[in-house]
C-alpha cells in the first residue's frame, strides 16, 4: 500500500470467501448486464469478468425467474454473486434461500419495517451481508422533500435511517453504499457517513456515462476517496462492457499504489522528436497483455529524449530513434536494435521477462 495513504479501518464483512474491510485489500467488484435468468449469458460474462480480476459481481434480480437462477449460476461461476433487490422484498428472501452470498437493498423502497425484518432474518439464517445502498435516485420522499433535492445531507440522512432499521434488528453484517452522479456530492457524501458508521465502505460513482467519461467521473471522485483513505469495495460504473469496469478499477487502485496488477504503459504523449509509432505500440502491447496478472511497468517512449531517462522507473521499456533505438529495463540500456526490427525484438524481450518474473 502507498505510505501516504492510511485507510480508515472498517469493520470486517465476508462476501462469500471473500474478506472485505478491515486490512483486507480494496475489492474489485463490477455487475452483469445480461437478463440474469438467461442463465448461459449470465454465466459467460462472470466467467469474463472473473478471468480479469473481478473479485465479487452483482446481479439484477426484477423478477421471480431471475432469483431463482442464482442457484444454477453459482455452480458455475468462481467469484460471490450479490442479488440486487428493489422494492420486492419476497425476490430478496428466495435470493437468498437461492445461495445468493449477499443482498443490495434500499430498506427504504422495501416498504413497511415486518417486511425488512422478514430479509433480516433470512440474512440471519444464511449467515451473509447486506449491502444498504443508497443513491440519489432512491431517497425516501420525506427526506427529500425536507432538503428539496438529492443534495449531500440527504444523502447521509436517508443512508442513516436505512442502517438504523437494520441495527433495530439487531444486524450487523453490514456494507454501506451512498453514490450520485455528481462527483463531489459522492465525496463529500462519503466524507460523511465514513464519520459516522465503521461498516466497510463500496464506492463508485453512479451513471457515471459512457466509458471515456465514466472513467474520467470514476477517476476523479474514487481517486479523492482512496486518497483520503476511504473505500473498501470499489465498482467503475460504466455504459459498456462491464469487463472495462474492472479493467479501470484496477487502473485507478494500481495508479495510487493500492492493488498491484496487470500492465502499466508508460508512454510519451509523442511530438516532433518521434521516430516510432508510439501510440500504435502501447495499444498493441496493452491488448496483447490485457489479461495479465502480474504487475508490471511498461514505457514506450519515442525518442532517447524521454527514454530510457525519464522511465527509469519501468521494468521494461523501449525509445526510438531514427535509425537505431534501445531496449532498457530499469534505465539500463539492455540492447541496441535496427528502429525497422524493433517492435519484433521488443516483444522477444517482454515474453522472456514475463515468464521470469
Amino acid at each position: 500500500m502507498n505510505a501516504n495513504i492510511i485507510r480508515k479501518k472498517t469493520k470486517v464483512v465476508k462476501v462469500g470467501n471473500v474478506k472485505i474491510g478491515g486490512n483486507n485489500p480494496i475489492i474489485v467488484q463490477s455487475m452483469t448486464n445480461t437478463p440474469t435468468y438467461d442463465i448461459e449469458k449470465t454465466v459467460r460474462q462472470i466467467r469474463k469478468l472473473e478471468k480479469c480480476g473481478c473479485e465479487i459481481v452483482r446481479v439484477s434480480v426484477p423478477d421471480k425467474k431471475s432469483s431463482m437462477a442464482i442457484k444454477s449460476i453459482k455452480e458455475r461461476v468462481k467469484i460471490p454473486i450479490i442479488a440486487d433487490i428493489h422494492f420486492n422484498y419476497r425476490l430478496a428472501i428466495m435470493a437468498i434461500e437461492n445461495g445468493a452470498n449477499g443482498i443490495r437493498i434500499n430498506p427504504g423502497n422495501i416498504g413497511d419495517k415486518n417486511r425488512i425484518k422478514k430479509i433480516v432474518d433470512c440474512a440471519k439464517l444464511h449467515n451473509i451481508p447486506i449491502r444498504v445502498g443508497v443513491n440519489s435516485g432512491s431517497i425516501k420522499k420525506s427526506i427529500l422533500e425536507k432538503y428539496g433535492e438529492p443534495c449531500i445531507d440527504a444523502l447521509v440522512e436517508s443512508c442513516v435511517e436505512n442502517v438504523k432499521i437494520l441495527e433495530n434488528f439487531n444486524f450487523y453484517k453490514i456494507k454501506i453504499s451512498l453514490k450520485s452522479s455528481d462527483v463531489l456530492t459522492t465525496v463529500e457524501a462519503y466524507k460523511k457517513i465514513s464519520k459516522i458508521f465503521e461498516y466497510p465502505l463500496h464506492i463508485g460513482i453512479t451513471e457515471a456515462g459512457t466509458i471515456k467519461t465514466g472513467t474520467i467521473k470514476s477517476s476523479v471522485g474514487l481517486g479523492i476517496l482512496l486518497y483520503l483513505g476511504i473505500g473498501d469495495t470499489i465498482r467503475v460504473s460504466l455504459s459498456g462492457d462491464p469487463v472495462e469496469e474492472v479493467f479501470t478499477a484496477y487502473k485507478i487502485l494500481y495508479s495510487l499504489g493500492l492493488r498491484k496488477r496487470g500492465i502499466e504503459i508508460i508512454s510519451c504523449p509523442t511530438c516532433a522528436r518521434t521516430e516510432i509509432d508510439v501510440v500504435k505500440l502501447a495499444n498493441k502491447i496493452e491488448k496483447k497483455y490485457k489479461y495479465l496478472e502480474k504487475p508490471v511497468k511498461i514505457a514506450v517512449m519515442g525518442c532517447v529524449v524521454n527514454g530510457p531517462g525519464e522511465a527509469k522507473e519501468a521494468d521494461l521499456g523501449i525509445a526510438g530513434s531514427k535509425e537505431i533505438g534501445v531496449i532498457f529495463k530499469k534505465g539500463k540500456i539492455l540492447k541496441k536494435v535496427p528502429v525497422d526490427n524493433i517492435e519484433k525484438e521488443f516483444f522477444i524481450f517482454l515474453d522472456d521477462y514475463l515468464r521470469n518474473a
